[in-house]
């Protein structure tokens, strides 16, 4: 299978998280019925290709001790591609079980942001896991790094895998949001799923009029679809909804404006993402 098109990408680390991640992206493929690539970036940074110990023969150190050092790190190296290539196997093995054809492997040894902008252009959907130590409210980590590069709509997988039976998308009237209720609307990973929208914001007649225009795309589109406007913080308010009414997928707009905005690029989308029992969609 050629993996030159559109596709759904699942990245894999070998955390215990790369289960869900490999189940959540299997499903998400057979949905939309595309192909799936499983794809493991060993870090660069952590295992250099030809690791360079020359700053420290000034301290005194020997030439034969420093060829030591490189060829046992070239050594690690090479163990940690056939630990990743080994855990790829098991991942395609995981997703011919859970229906899906014929999955692509695909290893690269380099950074995962720059991979996945070489990759850009046949990523459909991003699947990649979370790791709460890596989910800081600081600039820079690895999740907000590719959320802030890639151009694609990101699934976040949560610790376990279940298919959803009812996703919430976080409503507020922008650009973003408002590809987001076409988006939704004409997915195949959605289809036949009950979709709340949520907006957070005054009760205005502007963004009364603006959520009845996402009503009214969702149900011409067939999908039960339930609308709320409420007021108060924004997080607090879409996790006591998403909690209160069972939902199994939030989904929300990467960088919006107005209220969502602030959500999305302060560390309180750092605190959903964390505190989420569920897959979180970032739509760009």
């Amino acid at each position: 299978m050629s993996i030159e098109t559109s596709n759904v990408v699942a990245a894999i680390d070998g955390t215990q998280v790369s289960t869900a991640v490999c189940d959540l992206a299997a499903w998400a493929a057979l949905a939309m019925q595309a192909p799936l690539e499983i794809l493991h970036v060993l870090d660069k940074s952590q295992y250099p290709a030809t690791p360079d110990y020359s700053g420290n023969i000034g301290l005194g150190s020997r030439s034969a001790l420093l060829d030591e050092l490189s060829s046992l790190d070239v050594k690690r190296g090479k163990l940690a591609l056939e630990q990743g290539r080994l855990m790829m196997e098991e991942a395609r093995e995981r997703a011919i079980i859970d229906g899906v054809a014929k999955p692509v492997l695909n290893q690269r040894h380099g950074s995962l942001v720059d991979t996945l902008m070489e990759m850009e252009g046949r990523i459909r959907l991003l699947v990649m896991g979370k790791h709460d130590e890596n989910l800081g409210d600081h600039t820079g980590s690895m999740l907000e790094n590719v959320v802030r590069t890639l151009h694609q709509p990101i699934l976040v997988a949560a610790p376990t895998f279940s298919a959803p039976k009812r996703v919430m998308l976080a409503f507020d009237g922008s650009e973003t949001t408002r590809k987001g209720v076409e988006m939704v609307a004409q997915s195949p990973l959605f289809k036949g799923l009950p979709c709340h929208l949520v907006m957070v914001g005054e009760d205005t007649s502007a963004n009364r009029i603006e959520l009845d225009w996402a009503s009214e795309m969702m149900d011409e589109a067939g999908f039960e679809a339930p609308a709320v406007l409420e007021q108060g913080e924004v997080e607090k308010v879409l996790c006591d909804y998403r909690a209160a009414h069972d939902i199994d997928m939030l989904i929300m707009g990467a960088y919006g404006h107005s209220t969502i905005r602030r959500f999305l690029v302060g560390s309180t989308t750092t605190n959903v993402i964390r505190g989420a029992s569920v897959p979180v969609l970032l739509l760009r």
